[in-house]
């Protein structure tokens, strides 16, 4: 057992165990999945009539560790009915395939496999709640409490 293997176990111990995250190369690759999706999402039209019309947000790509599946996060602004869409999506999925293949150059084009994204909508949700009076009565009382304690050891550490 190597030096450097011995104590990531007993960080891991502490810890509760290991916890990784993507590497680089699957945030490069994830990246630029996305990137090209978008591109193909805008300028392909769907043979499908429920996706013809619709825009879509590809929010993010998450690769797998041997790069051969895809989870693509997809939003629809300003709706919150992107569930209706997933089933369309995923009998687009080998069409989108086959026109990433054309536009990527990866040894092997990922299998896709879409999810509808909430994380706008809840950051929505997050800021609608901070905006209410009753946070912001809250929020000013703290400020104004905060400003009493720093003025009061201002004076003591001035003396």
């Amino acid at each position: 057992m190597s030096r450097h293997s011995k104590i990531q176990s007993n960080f891991s111990s502490f810890a509760g165990g290991e916890i990784e995250g993507p590497t680089v190369r699957q945030l490069k690759v994830g990246e630029e999945v996305r990137r090209l999706l978008a591109q193909i999402f805008s300028r392909s039209p769907f043979r499908d009539p429920v996706l013809r019309d619709v825009e879509f947000t590809i929010t993010e790509a998450r690769m797998s560790p041997d790069l051969k599946n895809a989870t693509v996060f997809i939003a629809h602004l300003g709706h919150e009915d992107i569930e209706e869409y997933l089933p369309a999506l995923k009998k687009a999925a080998p069409f989108l395939r086959g026109e990433l293949a054309h536009a990527a150059v990866l040894r092997s084009v990922p299998k896709l496999q879409f999810q509808g994204d909430h994380s706008l909508e809840e950051a929505s949700r997050i800021d609608h709640l901070l905006d209410s009076p009753k946070v912001k009565r809250d929020l000013n009382e703290k400020d104004a409490e905060d400003f009493e304690e720093d003025s009061s050891q201002g004076e003591t550490w001035g003396a």
